[in-house]
């Protein structure tokens, strides 16, 4: 695209999450020129100087903090700005306090820069990847959020530890809400092509109901033990920032569990949720169709319903009084 930096991705947000997906950035060798914005200059400061010191032993890199002209070439601009989920609270009761930080942010972006990808990684990051296709003017296949990815990891890494094999060889998704309404796909779920409950039951496992239970469990509530115990989530995320934009800047085509506005799959419609999509150079190639057990078509249903719920009550009620 004209005027545009394949090379360089910008973050906005030098927070715990912001500085941590900044520094797996770095050591990932992905891209030539990083920018790191947040509202205060001076903290964006610290961050750039301190990840750069790293640069001897990773590829090269200009690393440093800027401002929103900054992102006029940026081939991807990351959001990770937004209050941190504390102890006790839910990613939901953080919409509106995010919702208004995105609607002074998104449209200082689109200002700038009309032809980059958008990546929302902040939360709850489905409403929020909601707002920003929105307020970005961005064709949506271009505006996507982070979204499961990282529940997704979580899942296989407790099917890993479970069965213990290499996770990597775990294929299941967590589909829906980045949240408490999230699902697990179990019926699709496998490990290097043998499905989950014949693997179990190879490796000595029987009692599937009450480990599928424990399991999904564990990754629902995986984010609010690691708040409880150190006050914020970051290194995970980080990986899952790393890891899509990889897939974005090698043009992978990897089927990715993201989230994205929908337009009538699963009987869904203009609501952002995770579903697996393939990912490239270009964003969102196209969403991949799985197949889902009917309690589990039903569980999606009511996560969509959810989160459109809370657009409708947050969002969507202020754009009309605006207009």
């Amino acid at each position: 695209m004209k005027n545009i930096n394949i090379r360089k991705v910008a973050v906005i947000g030098c927070g715990f999450v912001g500085s941590a997906s900044a520094f797996a950035i770095m050591q990932s060798g992905l891209f030539t020129e990083m920018v790191l914005i947040d509202s205060n200059r001076t903290k964006a400061e610290g961050e750039a100087l301190d990840i750069s010191h790293g640069l001897p032993f990773a590829k090269p890199m200009k690393i440093h903090a800027g401002d929103y002209g900054d992102l006029a070439d940026a081939s991807l601009i990351i959001v990770t700005a937004g209050a941190g989920q504390k102890p006790g609270e839910t990613r939901l009761d953080l919409v509106k306090k995010n919702i208004a930080v995105f609607e002074s942010i998104i449209p200082e972006i689109s200002k700038r820069n009309k032809n980059a990808i958008l990546l929302v990684v902040a939360n709850p990051v489905d409403i929020l990847t909601y707002v920003s296709a929105k307020l970005s003017g961005y064709p949506e296949n271009r505006v996507f959020g982070t979204g499961t990815v990282l529940d997704t990891a979580r899942l296989k890494y407790l099917i890993g530890e479970h069965l213990s094999v290499d996770p990597r060889t775990v294929h299941a998704f967590i589909i829906g809400e980045h949240g408490d309404s999230e699902i697990v796909a179990w019926s699709c779920a496998n490990v290097s092509g043998v499905p989950l409950h014949d693997f179990c039951e190879m490796r000595g496992h029987f009692d599937h109901k009450e480990a599928m239970k424990e399991i999904a469990d564990g990754v629902k509530n995986s984010a609010y033990e690691i708040i409880e115990k150190k006050n914020a989530t970051y290194y995970g995320i980080a990986m899952s920032v790393k890891r899509v934009c990889e897939a974005i800047v090698r043009d992978e085509k990897s089927i990715l569990p993201v989230s994205f506005v929908h337009h009538g799959n699963y009987g869904i419609d203009d609501v952002a949720l995770s579903m697996p999509a393939i990912v490239g150079k270009d964003g969102i190639e196209t969403p991949v169709p799985i197949n889902l057990s009917e309690q589990e078509t039903v569980d999606l249903k009511k996560s969509a319903k959810t989160l459109k719920n809370i657009l409708d009550t947050t969002f969507k009620n202020q754009m009309s009084s605006d207009r």
